[in-house]
């Protein structure tokens, strides 16, 4: 099994609804985004997906998110959007582009990370 992961930084506000503490303020993040990509089939240049491929579809979706409100996206309207969401959100979204995407993880900070993907 091969497994690429391809890094990417953006930058966005939400605010956490339900939720008893500083984080339902609205605040934002410098997020980074990890998209992995897993499998065991080559092309004929012994690539499993180019990296170039990945980084485009993922800037594609991170554009989507960077410099916005995330409350504010219709996708999130009346849901709190944590990390946990907002994995699943980019996961769903690189896996529609790239069907070997296998999971997406999202730090809020250096230190705390949530990983979503899928059995």
């Amino acid at each position: 099994m091969f497994e690429l992961k391809v890094q990417m930084y953006f930058s966005s506000a939400h605010h956490l609804l339900n939720y008893n503490g500083k984080c339902e303020n609205m605040h934002g993040h410098n997020w980074l985004a990890e998209a992995f990509v897993s499998g065991t089939v080559l092309d004929k240049s012994n690539i499993l997906v180019d990296y170039k491929v990945i980084k485009s579809n993922l800037k594609d979706v991170l554009d989507y998110l960077d410099h916005k409100d995330i409350n504010e996206l219709p996708e999130f309207q009346g849901i709190s959007p944590s990390s946990e969401i907002l994995a699943k959100f980019i996961y769903e979204k690189m896996k529609e582009r790239i069907p070997q995407t296998s999971k997406v993880a999202v730090w809020e900070t250096s230190a705390s990370c949530t990983t979503y993907w899928e059995d």
